[in-house]
């Protein structure tokens, strides 16, 4: 009976061993697109992104009109690389993590800072695709505010 436990006990922690693990797995990805926006690195950024990756970006014009802005994942990278290391810290919370086999979503709420001064907030929603092994980012859509923000 002991063994059996123990066998028991041993399956059900691979098994939760295994989610953590892909759960670590897609954070690494997301986590490196941060390390590289914080430390200005254009090829660490662009390395968390799939080939075909879409940026997008919730905001409001001036009539409070929804608009969503596209963004090149290089001419993004190109900007951050012009920033002083240290200058763009995108700080977030992992509130929702869900993976089917080669599909990860992420929804993240985060507050941004810029030269170590708040800027806004909101959240950041991520699609991944796990290819040849490694997960990439393929899409990430956010919202942005000033408003509403908890300090």
């Amino acid at each position: 009976m002991k063994r059996y436990l123990i066998f028991i006990a041993f399956i059900c922690s691979s098994f939760i061993s295994h989610a953590q693990t892909a759960e670590d797995s897609v954070k690494a990805v997301i986590n490196t697109l941060f390390a590289g926006m914080k430390n200005s690195d254009a090829v660490l950024l662009r390395n968390a992104f799939a080939d075909s990756a879409i940026l997008q970006t919730i905001s409001r014009d001036a009539s409070e009109k929804v608009v969503v802005q596209n963004e090149a994942v290089n001419e993004f990278a190109e900007f951050i690389s012009k920033q002083l290391k240290g200058a763009a810290d995108e700080r977030i919370v992992y509130d929702v993590i869900k993976i089917d086999g080669p599909l990860a979503i992420v929804w993240a709420p985060y507050r941004f800072y810029f030269n170590g001064v708040f800027s806004h907030c909101g959240v950041d929603s991520f699609q991944l695709v796990k290819i040849n092994n490694v997960w990439k980012i393929q899409y990430l859509i956010d919202t942005r505010r000033k408003n509403g923000c908890e300090q």
